[in-house]
């Protein structure tokens, strides 16, 4: 999952930012409204988390420019300004979630699996595909209801593998949903975490297919 974070504060930026990077998804930073709106517009997010008194442009007039491209991240506001109106004019304008300046960073931390859960179209913060479950509160795996430990880049991937089991993902959806802009990931970095995943995976009766030229897929083993 690939996260958009928004805030002129440049310490709460860094915080934030390492709190979902340990957390396991790709976060991009900007820090002016400008740099907000170019990128939203030029790169897939699956979460913008967005402060409104940014400097070059209103957080406001991002979430409109968005709204108004079609662009359908997931967007939570995040300000000081908690005014009624303010947050009414924000959820009009498209906003997904409206959470005020200071915040308990666990109700954060829950916001944000709370709109990617709802991304993802799920209900349900559990889901199973054959022996495999994905539990995306702790975003944690399991195998025959034993505990699947995975190194970050293994379970993003299979994190979104499973969210569309049976379905061919691309890999350029891949590289978008692993990486930020500071990070690089090679075909042949991808193939290796791939390659991990099937040896992981042997006993279970799952494996990852391959759609040549495409992409990969989560998919049952043939008997």
């Amino acid at each position: 999952m690939r996260i958009l974070l928004v805030e002129d504060n440049l310490s709460l930026a860094e915080g934030l930012a390492a709190l979902l990077r340990h957390t396991g998804y790709a976060v991009d930073v900007v820090n002016d409204g400008a740099s907000a709106e170019a990128l939203a517009a030029a790169e897939n997010f699956d979460l913008v988390v967005l402060d409104l008194n940014l400097p070059q442009m209103d957080g406001l007039e991002v979430l409109r420019a968005m709204r108004a491209r079609r662009n359908a991240a997931a967007v939570m506001i995040l300000t000081a300004r908690g005014a009624p109106e303010e947050r009414v004019k924000g959820l009009d304008l498209g906003a997904d979630d409206y959470l005020i300046k200071p915040f308990d960073i666990g109700e954060f931390e829950a916001r944000v699996r709370s709109l990617l859960r709802r991304q993802a179209g799920l209900k349900t913060s559990t889901i199973s595909f054959g022996s495999l479950s994905f539990d995306l509160t702790g975003r944690s795996f399991a195998l025959s209801d034993q505990p699947l430990d995975l190194p970050a880049r293994e379970r993003s991937l299979l994190e979104l593998l499973i969210l569309r089991a049976g379905k061919v993902v691309a890999r350029e959806a891949i590289v978008q949903s692993l990486t930020s802009l500071e990070d690089e990931l090679s075909a042949n970095a991808i193939e290796q975490y791939v390659s991990r995943l099937r040896k992981r995976l042997a006993a279970s009766g799952l494996t990852v297919k391959t759609a040549r030229g495409i992409g990969y897929f989560l998919d049952r083993t043939e008997t």
